[in-house]
C-alpha cells in the first residue's frame, strides 16, 4: 500500500469518538444539521439553476455561486452523494473535524454572498436553508443549556452575597 493510499484511508475514516467528544452535539442534533445541509444543498442547486435562466449577469453569477454552495454542502454533509469524486470522503472527514462555530461561519458566509450579489426572491429562498444550516451549527457552538437547579443555586449565592454586602455597608456606617 502506498503512502498516498494510507493518507486517504486515514482521512476517510475519522475517529468518531474524538469528533463527538469535542463538539458536545447529540446524535439527533448532528443528524438534524446534516439533513438541513442536504436539504439546503438541494435548495441552492434548484434555485441556482433557476437563477441562471436570465440575461442579467449578476443573476447568473449568483446562480453559479449558489450551485457551488450546493456542491460544497453535499461534499461536506453528504459525501455519499458525490461518490464519483475521489476526494469526497477526505473533504468530508476534514469538514467533520471543524468546530461547529467554524462550520457556522463558513455556511452562513457562503449563503450570504449570492444574496449580496443579486437580491432577488430566488436567491433569498434558495439560500435560506443553507443559512439555517449555519445557524444550527452556530447554536450548537453555544453549548448546552444549564439546568434549573444550578441556576437557582447561582441566584441564591448571588442574593446572599448582595445581602452580606448590604449588611456590611450598614455596619460600617454605624
Amino acid at each position: 500500500m502506498s503512502s498516498q493510499d494510507e493518507q486517504f484511508q486515514a482521512a476517510a475514516a475519522p475517529d468518531p469518538a474524538a469528533s463527538s467528544a469535542d463538539d458536545g452535539m447529540t446524535w439527533w442534533y448532528r443528524w438534524l444539521c446534516r439533513m438541513a445541509g442536504v436539504i439546503g444543498g438541494m435548495s441552492c442547486a434548484f434555485a441556482g439553476l433557476w437563477n441562471c435562466v436570465t440575461i442579467n449577469p449578476l443573476n447568473i453569477a449568483a446562480g453559479v455561486w449558489m450551485m457551488l454552495n450546493a456542491f460544497v454542502l453535499f461534499l461536506c454533509e453528504a459525501p455519499f452523494c458525490c461518490q464519483f469524486i475521489e476526494f469526497a470522503n477526505a473533504v468530508s472527514a476534514r469538514a467533520d473535524k471543524l468546530r461547529p462555530w467554524q462550520k457556522a461561519a463558513f455556511y452562513c458566509g457562503m449563503a450570504v454572498f449570492p444574496v449580496m450579489l443579486s437580491l432577488t426572491l430566488t436567491t433569498l429562498f434558495g439560500n435560506a436553508i443553507a443559512f439555517a444550516t449555519g445557524v444550527l451549527y452556530g447554536l450548537s457552538a453555544l453549548g448546552k443549556k444549564g439546568d434549573a437547579i444550578s441556576y437557582a443555586r447561582i441566584h441564591q449565592q448571588q442574593k446572599q452575597m448582595d445581602e452580606e454586602k448590604l449588611t456590611g455597608d450598614l455596619e460600617g456606617q454605624a
